[in-house]
């Protein structure tokens, strides 16, 4: 059986943080996730983790200043002190919540300096997060939606991974990011599964709803059955309307190799 994680960077948003994980237990999630969550303090997100007896798998490090253009700050040279700061920030907001692992974004940049940056600043974070007994992650996003990103295919995520040479670094698999810039998410989850280390997903290209566009996820979460992938799956999805009132899929595709078709 498929188990899915609420991402409540989406979902459930117009409510605080800890009603969301209210929400997302009562909804019938397994785990949760979440974006930014630091304006909201620790001990009340980690009540509402106790209360409901779910675990946040993984929260992101800050972008820097969105206005500006910050899209994460990892790979940026000449911002290093900045990316420590959100770096043991996200751990330490992480380890008081009980969370698996930190998503280090890396920011708008390019070249070979952001290469090495990125790489340096993922390797002291590695090291940090293993104190915790917690994963990095790193996340390529698509073009259309993260234009300039640092962080743009799977391919170079792996190069990263092998080059850092951390044993806790592992890639943020998003069927999303992967449908819209790489093409056959079923392969690519096939060929990546030895780095990946959590795997989110959304229709494409609308990022919606998993029941509709043009990935089949009834094909992908059998496959993902097939992997004997055991971590709960992050719906990191849109609502249109209310978040309640999006949930029509979840049944439907809990049990993919039950669904017709398959």
């Amino acid at each position: 059986m498929i188990r899915f994680s609420a991402n409540l960077g989406f979902l459930w948003t117009d409510r605080p943080l800890p009603d969301a994980i209210y929400a997302a237990a009562q909804a019938g999630f397994d785990a949760v996730e979440c974006h930014w969550p630091y304006t909201t303090p620790a001990e009340q997100v980690a009540q509402a983790l106790a209360d409901t007896k779910l675990r946040m798998i993984s929260l992101n490090t800050v972008r820097g200043n969105p206005e500006a253009g910050d899209n994460g700050l990892a790979a940026l040279p000449g911002r290093e002190a900045e990316a420590m700061r959100a770096i043991e920030q996200a751990i330490t907001y992480g380890a008081a919540i009980g969370a698996g692992a930190i998503h280090v974004m890396a920011g708008v940049a390019a070249g070979p300096e952001a290469h090495h940056t990125f790489i340096t600043n993922l390797q002291m974070a590695c090291e940090m997060a293993k104190a915790e007994d917690m994963i990095v992650l790193i996340e390529p996003l698509n073009r259309h939606d993260a234009p300039g990103y640092f962080l743009g295919t799977t391919e170079q995520a792996r190069a990263v991974i092998a080059e850092a040479a951390a044993p806790n670094l592992r890639l943020m698999f998003d069927c999303y990011h992967v449908g819209r810039t790489e093409g056959d998410v079923v392969i690519r989850l096939q060929n990546l599964r030895d780095i990946i280390g959590h795997i989110q997903f959304a229709s494409v290209p609308d990022r919606g709803t998993p029941d509709h566009g043009a990935v089949d996820y009834r094909e992908v979460f059998a496959v993902i059955e097939e992997m004997q992938w055991t971590g709960p799956l992050g719906a990191e999805y849109r609502p249109v309307g209310d978040a309640d009132s999006s949930l029509g899929w979840m049944d439907r595709l809990r049990y993919p190799s039950r669904c017709p078709g398959k």
